[in-house]
């Protein structure tokens, strides 16, 4: 197997997310003008040894998944001020495209790759039995990428999204999981 060097050869974007500054707003924009929906709100998520820049933290967040064709679509609406990415410098993007997402199988692989590449971990921590880390590869805000392997939920929770906008008649645009 040929050597990963690269964040693109470690897997396609499959996210595109938003911290967005007024939540709702957003929710209606996607959903009534861009037609993507129905969204999935999950609340008071605090990733379990979350670090921001190598420090713990207690950020939580709320978040809510709805896809577009294939490209998830995220938003984000930070619940505290504790330091993350969704507050200070990395959320100087006001409502624009805060990072986006590839998923791998091997996060290792992905931790060597930020270090060969001297890309900035600026998050990371695990939900479940999935990891995550968030990496500035030396962009600066808007230029975030997340870097998820999945655990064994994923997959079918993902799967549940996209499969309910496929069919989605516009009702109940925001609908709230587990």
């Amino acid at each position: 197997m040929a050597q990963i060097n690269a964040f693109a050869q470690l897997g396609d974007i499959m996210q595109l997310a938003f911290v967005p500054q007024d939540f709702d707003a957003a929710v209606k924009h996607w959903t009534q003008v861009m037609g993507v929906g129905p969204f999935f709100l999950m609340e008071g998520i605090h990733l379990e040894g979350m670090k921001y820049k190598g420090t713990s933290t207690n950020a939580a967040f709320d978040l809510a998944l709805a896809y577009w064709g294939d490209i998830q679509i995220e938003l984000i609406r930070p619940r505290d001020d504790h330091p993350s990415i969704y507050s200070g410098e990395y959320a100087e993007v006001g409502d624009g495209l805060h990072h986006v997402c590839i998923l791998v199988s091997d996060i290792e692989e992905a931790y060597r790759v930020c270090e060969d590449k001297g890309a900035e971990i600026v998050i990371e921590g695990a939900l479940g039995d999935s990891r995550v880390i968030y990496v500035d590869p030396g962009s600066g805000p808007g230029g975030l990428v997340e870097i998820l392997q999945q655990g064994e939920g994923g997959p079918g929770l993902f799967a549940l999204i996209k499969q309910a906008g496929e069919c989605w008649d516009g009702s109940e645009p925001l609908r709230r999981l587990g």
